[in-house]
């Protein structure tokens, strides 16, 4: 027996898991969203002892790393902080950039850590971004597959359609999979980067505070990694369902 006829007999049962697991897994993933937020308003009305703005820490943070390349820009919104590595920009949003709070400067330093990443040429970091096209060519391709999936029997394993459907959803959802594999170290990284630099220029209870903010983001990570394998594991074994069918 080959290991795909082991899997195949295996379909009907990963598949029951898969959709038991889903909506615990979904659930988790809407608890670590509002923990982050909870988390970040908490430490957002800490003030640092140094008074030093996010921003400047972030300035600090690139100069210590040796990285003098990064352009500092503003972004609306919430939590809306990123790095583009293809702009060499960091962008702070309007709760971040000007505060001195603990959770600020935390959110503001993980960014920067993303910045010392590429800088560094950090493995994680570099097959992220290359794979940043390729999962925005599947991503437009999800709505579309789901909806003439919908119509012409995506659910169903045992058609030919169904089974074209259900392999180019595997494509899809492989793609997101690794993507949301490789984002796990790279974020986990980031904020290592952050705190190990924050810890030698605030006091412990501050760094301790910036510690529990970067560990509740890096929650929506592993939420976000787990509902999409579990996806790609359903998706997986449908058409492993219909491969038994045709046997």
């Amino acid at each position: 027996m080959t290991f795909l006829d082991m899997f195949t007999d295996k379909a009907y049962l990963i598949y029951t898991i898969s959709m038991f697991l889903f909506l615990p897994f979904l659930l988790f993933g809407v608890i670590a969203s509002v923990r982050v937020q909870t988390v970040f308003n908490k430490y957002n009305r800490v003030p640092s002892s140094s008074g030093i703005s996010a921003q400047t820490y972030v300035r600090n943070f690139l100069a210590a790393s040796g990285v003098d390349d990064i352009k500092l820009a503003a972004v609306r919104g919430s939590l809306t902080d990123n790095f583009n590595p293809t702009t060499k920009t960091i962008s702070l949003s309007d709760t971040v950039r000007g505060s001195s709070a603990i959770g600020a400067i935390g959110v503001a330093c993980h960014e920067a850590g993303h910045a010392v990443q590429h800088a560094q040429k950090y493995f994680f970091s570099s097959a992220r971004l290359a794979l940043v096209p390729v999962v925005n060519t599947v991503s437009t391709l999800m709505w579309p597959i789901f909806i003439i999936g919908f119509v012409l029997g995506f659910a169903s394993p045992y058609t030919a359609i169904g089974r074209i459907l259900l392999i180019v959803g595997l494509v899809v959802m492989g793609s997101t999979l690794l993507f949301s594999l490789v984002t796990l170290p790279t974020e986990f990284n980031a904020s290592r980067r952050a705190y190990k630099y924050l810890k030698t220029c605030m006091l412990p209870e501050e760094a301790a505070g910036v510690k529990k903010v970067l560990n509740a983001a890096a929650m929506t990570y592993v939420a976000s990694f787990m509902v999409t394998a579990l996806q790609f594991l359903r998706i997986l074994a449908l058409f492993m369902m219909g491969r038994r069918r045709d046997r």
